[in-house]
């Protein structure tokens, strides 16, 4: 049950702060938002490490593959995206679209065993569910 609520907490904070982010650079730029959203995240993850985790910070150069470092560049990314979507679809679709790509995205992880995960055998529930979400984003769209 708190794995649900945390990713329902997720959720409408990645929608704020989009909509934040995107608000930001109407006073400056995308690339000046996003160091300032990356610079204040890296900020609270030090001072709450500091209150109260204190493991090594190096500890996170021994993971392999070093590929797996790449989830700051992957966040300036994410970032930007967020940012440029929202600015030319609005957020209700951006985010209608952001999620699909998720789903979509997060089952062929699974379904592939990509990047260290258990691999999931095929399930039509889930295809069928992908292609619900897919009929979603075109009723929302309809006029």
């Amino acid at each position: 049950m708190i794995g649900f609520l945390i990713a329902i907490l997720s959720g409408i904070l990645m929608s704020v702060q989009g909509v934040f982010n995107t608000q930001v650079t109407k006073s400056s730029s995308v690339w000046t938002a996003n160091a300032f959203v990356q610079f204040t995240a890296f900020l609270v993850c030090m001072a709450v490490w500091a209150a109260a985790d204190r493991s090594s910070l190096l500890g996170v150069f021994k993971v392999e593959p070093k590929y797996m470092l790449l989830g700051g560049v992957m966040g300036a990314a994410i970032t930007w995206t967020v940012i440029k979507s929202m600015e030319a679809l609005g957020p209700a679709k951006a985010v209608l679209f952001i999620v699909v790509a998720q789903i979509a995205a997060a089952y062929l992880i699974e379904l592939f065993g990509m990047f260290g995960t258990e691999k999931q055998p095929w399930e039509w529930r889930k295809a069928v569910g992908m292609g619900l979400a897919v009929a979603g984003i075109v009723i929302f769209k309809w006029k």
